[in-house]
């Protein structure tokens, strides 16, 4: 596991196959942030499933309204819901997508982030400056490209549950 530098701003996301770093960047998105950790602290990401998830692109999750498979899971419904905070505005940056890098998941509409984000599997330059970056995975990737792909997966991967490392 890589040095954790900022542990009330890093994230630790426990996968079937190991745990994933993630570095969360507030002077960039200070308000993505904030929502992630939230919702983090509330346990919301636990077993959430990996909706989207396309090969040499990016992994998809955290639908905390129909992405967790506790209670009435439906996989056709993941990745239609949000958390039940309001949305939040974008956060534009000079950041690239680069590989491991985190984006908001949103709609059409530019403010429409929520509770959804993505991994990016390689560099994706083509998202930059339309997709809130705030973070970067700083170790554990190779749990990440182990993700079952999918539109959505037939046998969804899922967050086992993720952890403030301040609170770890």
């Amino acid at each position: 596991m890589a040095e954790i530098k900022d542990p009330e701003n890093t994230v630790l996301m426990e996968l079937k196959g190991g745990t994933v770093t993630i570095e969360l960047l507030p002077d960039v998105a200070p308000k993505h942030v904030a929502r992630m950790k939230e919702l983090v602290r509330a346990g919301a990401y636990d077993n959430v499933v990996f909706h989207r998830v396309i090969e040499g692109f990016m992994a998809q999750t955290g639908d905390v309204q129909h992405g967790c498979t506790s209670g009435d899971f439906s996989l056709s419904r993941a990745g239609t819901g949000s958390s039940d905070m309001p949305d939040v505005e974008a956060e534009f940056s000079k950041l690239p997508h680069a590989r491991g890098s985190i984006g908001a998941a949103r709609s059409a509409n530019p403010n429409s982030a929520n509770s959804q984000f993505f991994i990016n599997f390689s560099d994706n330059d083509f998202l930059n400056g339309q997709y809130t970056v705030y973070g970067q995975v700083t170790s554990g990737m190779e749990h990440v490209d182990a993700i079952t792909r999918g539109e959505p997966p037939a046998d969804p991967d899922c967050m086992i549950s993720m952890k403030v490392a301040a609170d770890a």
